[in-house]
């Protein structure tokens, strides 16, 4: 049997991939520039098979970021319990380096939807999701990052910042935060904000995490630009730019390259890792 009780404390400041399946032998052969990597919690819950027994060959040889996708933090219905014993059993016997959640809704009465949708920035919502994430955390026994989300629409109950309901979370829970650049980047074209002005304020000291991903372009009934957040291409060079404005400010951060749809051979996402180095070396250096 494996043995994968060690446990890495955090993240490496190195880039990390989202684990895919396929890419499994070109991983194991020769990683490049990845030091970590991220799965999705919701599919590793079973209890084994090949996913199980793929995921602790590299467990021994990469810290493992697990990130949630199913909590429903923003729902209005109570947490469900029996996805959180999952989850628990998962993180009890993975051990990862982190975890982390989105900040959205997925599920309404007993139905699940596939899909991460925005909540209305106000203090009923805020109670809520400080109540949520407090339960999470209590559980598991350890802290959570909180991820920004992208999004499309605003919302006429909202009475706060997004970067002002983040930074209450984190006071009234002690969470830590996950900035995705490409949902700021996505968020701020939808709704023709300035990304900038976002990471300024944002409250870089509790990041623990930094996500990249791709998205697709499209344009809105008025013609306008609409950006969607679909991890299914390479990071584009703004997306790129903001990132190196973005470790101007939080320094050097564990970051991972998101890419789940349309994904390629591992070629292509290594290169992205290695891209996401160089910009890391340079705030090192």
């Amino acid at each position: 049997m494996l043995d994968i009780s060690h446990s890495f404390d955090r993240l490496p400041t190195q880039p990390g991939v989202g684990y895919k399946a396929q890419h499994f032998a070109d991983i194991m052969a020769d990683a490049g520039p990845v030091g970590w990597l991220e799965i999705h919690a919701e599919n590793y819950m079973g209890d084994g098979g090949r996913p199980i027994a793929q995921l602790k060959h590299l467990a021994q040889r990469f810290p493992i970021s697990v990130h949630g996708v199913g909590l429903s933090i923003g729902g209005e219905t109570p947490l469900d319990q029996d996805h959180l014993a999952r989850l628990k059993h998962l993180i009890d016997w993975l051990n990862p380096a982190s975890f982390s959640e989105h900040l959205a809704w997925s599920t309404h009465d007993t139905h699940f939807l596939n899909d991460l949708l925005p909540v209305p920035y106000n203090d009923a919502t805020l109670n809520r999701v400080v109540d949520h994430i407090n339960q999470v955390q209590d559980a598991l026994g350890r802290r959570m990052l909180l991820e920004n989300p992208s999004t499309y629409l605003a919302f006429e109950e909202t009475t706060m910042s997004e970067v002002d309901y983040l930074a209450q979370i984190v006071q009234r829970t002690g969470c830590g935060l996950l900035l995705d650049v490409n949902n700021v980047f996505v968020s701020a074209t939808n709704q023709q904000t300035d990304p900038i002005s976002y990471i300024n304020d944002f409250p870089v000291e509790y990041v623990g995490e930094i996500h990249l991903g791709g998205h697709d372009e499209d344009h809105d009934d008025h013609g306008a630009p609409l950006l969607i957040d679909s991890h299914g291409r390479e990071v584009v060079d703004p997306v790129w730019a903001l990132y190196d404005h973005t470790l101007t400010r939080t320094g050097p951060v564990p970051t991972l390259i998101e890419w789940d749809t349309d994904v390629p051979d591992w070629q292509p996402l290594a290169s992205e890792a290695a891209r996401a180095e160089r910009a890391l070396s340079k705030v090192l250096a």
